[in-house]
This record gives structure tokens, C-alpha cells and sequence, in this order.
């Protein structure tokens, strides 16, 4: 009777680790993003200055297409702007500038390298920046 008893836990144990192992794996599975889809969700400021919406509009037209619309990243293209990682204590304007004259080296992401950008001037670039430090201020990144 005491090895049933031994088989029979053995048996819930292992069909309760089953079942927990395809919980975690369902709830990995639905919480990564699809290619293509935002990497992280941004709360969008009520107001922008005059240089953050010239700022968006040179975002939209040049940088969207990998970092995603309002900065949220893009999965399998680009990393979200609007993350912990760019906060202006760690990456300040100046990498911003650094990244779309020169590219930047893949460090944070795995992503691959960002190749340097063409066709922005450094006033597109600094209204790009005033744009993306706005709704980085909006999410909490200060």
C-alpha cells in the first residue's frame, strides 16, 4: 500500500509541474510580441511643444519604421525609445545626435546595429530628441 501511495504522489506531482511548465509557457508565448508589433505601450502627453510635434513628424517620417510608432520599438525591427535603457541620465542627447550621424553599436538590444541616418539636419535631430525626451517625461523616464 505505501508504494501506491508513493506512486500515486509521484503521479500528482509530476502532473502538476506539467501543468504549471504550460501555464508559464502560454503566458511567455502571449505576453512576447509578434514581429512588427510595439515592444512596450506609451501614455502619449496631453500637449507638445512647438520643436516636440516637429520633432514627430520627422520621427513618423524617418525613425517609425524601426523604433515603432511614438517611440514603443517595434519587434524584429528596433528597440523602444521610450525605456528605462534612454533615460538622459544614461543616453543623453548627445547619443541621440552620436546615433544618427555615426549609427550606433548594438549594446542594449538585439536588435543588430543601427546604421547612421541620412537626410537630418542637427535641428531635425534635436527636435527628433525634444520629441522623444517628451514622451519619455510622459511614461514616467525623467
Amino acid at each position: 500500500m505505501n508504494k501506491i501511495a508513493i506512486v500515486a504522489a509521484a503521479a500528482i506531482l509530476a502532473g502538476g509541474a506539467y501543468y504549471v511548465t504550460q501555464l508559464q509557457t502560454s503566458d511567455t508565448a502571449a505576453s512576447e510580441p509578434k514581429q512588427g508589433d510595439p515592444i512596450v505601450s506609451v501614455a502619449l502627453p496631453e500637449t507638445l511643444s512647438a520643436e516636440a510635434t516637429m520633432g514627430k513628424r520627422a520621427f513618423d517620417a524617418t525613425c517609425a519604421d524601426c523604433h515603432g510608432t511614438n517611440a514603443a520599438g517595434k519587434a524584429g525591427f528596433g528597440p523602444p525609445l521610450v525605456h528605462k535603457i534612454y533615460e538622459p541620465s544614461h543616453h543623453g542627447d548627445m547619443a541621440f545626435v552620436l546615433a544618427v550621424q555615426q549609427g550606433a553599436r548594438a549594446h542594449h538590444w538585439t536588435f543588430g546595429d543601427m546604421p547612421a541616418q541620412s537626410g537630418l539636419t542637427q535641428a531635425d535631430v534635436k527636435a527628433i530628441t525634444a520629441y522623444v525626451r517628451t514622451l519619455q517625461r510622459a511614461n514616467g523616464i525623467n
